[in-house]
């Protein structure tokens, strides 16, 4: 994995492995697409089953996922995904991307073992560097809690 700022200001996500979970196909194709112009490896999946599943198998440096999908949510993502043993992805530094937005919505996604709350709509540049920093995040293992924001926005 390499991290490195651009010319532009914006981080390379070289090597960075990312799972991203959203009902909406839009959504789906247009974070792929930005994560991978910035050089990361992005496994899309419409839902929290599939989020889990490739947890599971691909042990990704980063999960991004929608709260709100029909049937099971982000909240249960996380749960499960908190619930495995570190070496089969339960340490994975995750963010919500949601449409849920104020301090509430934050304070409950953090609560329930997200280390960003991400707001709908986000920037390129507000998703790089949160994907970035999840990613350095996870290879210092001497943080990682579960329930421990990365940055106040």
């Amino acid at each position: 994995m390499i991290v490195r700022e651009r010319s532009d200001s914006l981080t390379r996500l070289d090597g960075i492995r990312v799972v991203v979970v959203d009902d909406a196909p839009i959504l789906r194709r247009l974070l792929s697409a930005a994560l991978e112009e910035f050089g990361a490896a992005v496994t899309v999946v419409e839902t929290a089953d599939a989020a889990l599943e490739a947890v599971r198998r691909e042990r990704p440096d980063v999960l991004i996922s929608d709260l709100e999908m029909p049937g099971k949510g982000g909240h249960w993502l996380i749960g499960q995904v908190r619930a495995l043993a570190p070496e089969r992805g339960g340490l994975t530094p995750a963010a919500a991307l949601t449409g849920l937005h104020g301090p509430a919505h934050r304070a409950s996604a953090l609560r329930a073992g997200f280390q960003d709350h991400l707001e709908k709509p986000i920037d390129l540049q507000t998703l790089v560097s949160a994907v970035a920093s999840l990613a350095l995040y996870g290879r210092e293992p001497s943080v990682r809690q579960p329930s421990c924001s990365l940055a106040a926005r």
